[in-house]
């Protein structure tokens, strides 16, 4: 997509959800994390069910490290992968005690030297927290850049290199809620909206399907 092109296609998806923003419930830097991290193949919705009574008690690297594992397994069973989430927890959340002052660092290496936390966790966090300028590129902000044009990639991490070459840097971050609020809206997985979608006369996918 040339860049006159995907900047039209960002003013569509600003004015279309200016009011994008996590779906996931947090007060903390660290709940933060911990829902990120349990959202890897499950749904904020559940999460956020799941978060509501482990924070009750277990909201702090300290208080988390109370549980054995077993005991945040209980907790967490239903967000699926249940027992890696429940190690990279425990492990992300004695590291956070231990080397960095029980606080999540804002350093983005320092990040993703915790358990559990590759790219795109890093990137929520140092986004949606620290407001740094990040693309934290999930299923949806995969799918839906790809469909439109914005990338043409086969990874996540090279939709994320595609997409900070063709999106303003100050954009990054709301970019990164616009694309996974239309992808949950509209530019569905399996059976995408698109004579709903506003984005139609922009989309690569859309001119391929009518030029079918």
């Amino acid at each position: 997509m040339d860049a006159q092109k995907a900047a039209q296609a960002l003013q569509i998806l600003a004015k279309s959800y200016p009011d994008a923003r996590p779906a996931l419930h947090y007060s903390t830097a660290y709940e933060l994390l911990v829902a990120v991290i349990l959202s890897a193949q499950c749904t904020d919705e559940r999460v956020n069910i799941v978060t509501a009574e482990l924070f009750k008690e277990h909201n702090t690297p300290r208080t988390m490290l109370a549980l054995s594992q077993q005991q945040l397994e209980g907790y967490i069973f239903s967000c699926g992968l249940y027992r890696s989430k429940a190690a990279h927890i425990l492990s992300a959340s004695r590291d956070i005690e231990e080397k960095f002052g029980g606080q999540v660092p804002a350093d983005f290496s320092s990040l993703k030297s915790l358990a559990g936390v590759g790219q795109k966790t890093a990137n929520v966090v140092a986004s949606v927290w620290f407001d740094a300028d990040a693309i934290a590129v999930d299923t949806h902000v995969f799918r839906v850049s790809n469909r439109l044009g914005l990338a043409h990639a086969a990874t996540p991490a090279k939709a994320e290199e595609q997409l900070k070459q063709i999106i303003p840097q100050q954009d990054w971050s709301k970019a990164h809620h616009w694309l996974i609020w239309h992808g949950r809206r509209v530019c569905h997985a399996r059976q995408p909206d698109c004579a709903a979608c506003p984005l139609a006369e922009v989309c690569d996918y859309f001119s391929e399907k009518e030029e079918k």
